[in-house]
């Protein structure tokens, strides 16, 4: 059950970072009059028809910013994780580096050599 759960968490997370430019468009289409009349930079110039889509062009460029930012320290830090300063504190473990046995497979395969393809037969 808490398996499920937390499947359910990392499909809505990674939903709503790929589609955070969705998200802002809802935000705007459903504030718009709050917008147009209270955050619009253009909302003394009337004859400019702008109607807050200045301030949804802004938060369309902050999301796409923050986003691109985010995937330059993601991979900033994989390749931070990859470079190795000191090779000395490297150690391997020689329990870790035996060879396992394999049992043998459970599977009996087929001894007959027949054609994948078989059309079906007619009874």
């Amino acid at each position: 059950m808490l398996q499920r759960i937390i499947a359910y968490l990392l499909i809505v997370s990674l939903v709503t970072v790929n589609f955070t430019r969705l998200f802002v468009y809802a935000g705007f289409e459903l504030n718009r009059n709050y917008i147009a009349t209270k955050l619009c930079e253009n909302r003394d110039k009337p004859w400019m028809h702008c109607n807050g889509k200045c301030y949804f062009m802004k938060k369309i460029k902050q999301a796409e910013d923050n986003k691109a930012a985010g995937e330059r320290s993601s991979q900033k830090n994989l390749f931070q994780e990859a470079g190795f300063n000191e090779p000395e504190q490297i150690k391997f473990h020689s329990v870790l580096l035996a060879v396992i046995a394999s049992p043998e497979p459970p599977i009996n395969l087929p001894t007959q050599i027949r054609p994948i393809f078989q059309p079906p037969r007619l009874a």
